[in-house]
């Protein structure tokens, strides 16, 4: 039973230190000048994923047998499906359910005769566009353009073996500075309107913060979900045997989702608060992160060689990538099609059967 509890503690901690994490960052990004979608593209995107990132580096670097450092690599190859399938499907999930909660609501209001002050006219249709405009469109079908590549190397490299190949490690990690440094330049061109920021959590009465007061915030969440990331994971180990998972299937189904929990809960949050776009930026820059700097790891410090249920994991990963670019061609892309994003995690789990067995 303690478990079950510590995974519900730590589930709540994680969901709490995100809300407090978006918050700093945000005002982070201010406070270095970065474009609104860098916020959610890179620094977001580097906190939340810093502890698969260290999960990945730790077995690699530190495994005593090679199958101790197998468990970065499969690290290295959950993070991006658990992204791409689970998180974008839960995001599509609160954008249907924010979409339902306001048409209600209007809907009581126009049978109470009034919109009320606080509801424009199009406040039900604005979940609708959030993915609506071609900009967006553009904007997010760029970096899944970025990934898919870059991921498909990836899985490739795990396929063959040769002399030099723990080498091709550093130009994963070149991939990612370049996807920055564009990030962080493209920041500096972005046209819209500046929203006003919430009141830091630790500084709630001051208008502008103290940079330290960001700084600390940032970090001290980012501690917490660090911790409560591990221990979640840790319960999910400790849970799987006793209703009657096997290690492998733990490890390959349940672990991912787990460590890729901050990413979650930041989207859940951003979507929440009507920053649809950060939420989606979010997921993007992790699966970047994802994408390069794990693998690169995995390349100099493994033999970077993948099983059935690895190279099974990719493929999904590649599906479900080329899916949701599809959909955003011709403008095509819904919450509900975002939605449908994670029915490939279930095709995963559906043919992981025949291939543990």
């Amino acid at each position: 039973m303690i478990h079950f509890v510590l995974l519900i503690v730590c589930a709540v901690a994680i969901y709490l230190s995100c809300e407090w994490f978006v918050n700093a960052v945000e005002w982070l990004g201010e406070r270095l000048n970065v474009g609104k979608m860098a916020v959610g593209t890179i620094l977001a995107a580097f906190g939340t994923a810093l502890p698969e990132s260290v999960v990945t580096l730790v077995a690699v670097t530190t495994g005593a047998t090679a199958e101790a450092k197998n468990i970065g690599v499969g690290a290295a190859m959950g993070g991006p499906l658990a992204l791409a399938t689970v998180a974008y499907g839960v995001t599509g999930a609160m954008l249907l359910l924010k979409r339902r909660t306001e048409r209600e609501r209007t809907a009581a209001l126009v049978a109470a005769g009034s919109r009320g002050p606080d509801l424009p006219a199009s406040s039900a249709g604005d979940t609708e566009q959030a993915l609506g405009t071609a900009k967006d469109m553009k904007r997010l079908a760029k970096d899944q353009k970025w990934f898919l590549p870059i991921f498909i190397v990836k899985v490739a490299l795990g396929l063959v073996a040769f002399a030099f190949k723990p080498v091709l490690g550093l130009l994963f990690f070149a991939a990612y500075a370049v996807y920055f440094w564009r990030e962080i330049r493209g920041g500096q061109d972005e046209d819209g309107e500046e929203e006003e920021l919430e009141p830091l959590k630790f500084q709630p009465k001051a208008a502008s913060p103290a940079t330290w007061a960001v700084i600390a915030q940032t970090l001290v969440t980012l501690v917490v979900i660090f911790f409560a990331s591990q221990l979640f994971v840790k319960q999910l180990d400790a849970i799987g045997p006793m209703i009657g998972l096997s290690a492998s299937v733990t490890a390959l189904l349940l672990s991912p989702i787990a460590t890729e929990l901050p990413e979650i809960m930041n989207a859940v949050i951003w979507v929440r608060q009507g920053k649809t776009k950060l939420a989606l930026a979010n997921i993007s820059g992790a699966m970047m992160i994802q994408a390069t700097v794990p693998s690169g790891l995995g390349l100099l410090f493994t033999r970077w060689h993948f099983d059935a249920a690895l190279l099974w994991s990719g493929l999904i990963t590649m599906a479900a990538i080329v899916y949701l670019l599809l959909t955003m061609r011709g403008h095509k892309l819904t919450p509900a099609r975002l939605a449908v994003a994670a029915g490939f995690y279930v095709l995963f789990a559906l043919g992981l059967i025949p291939i543990l067995s």
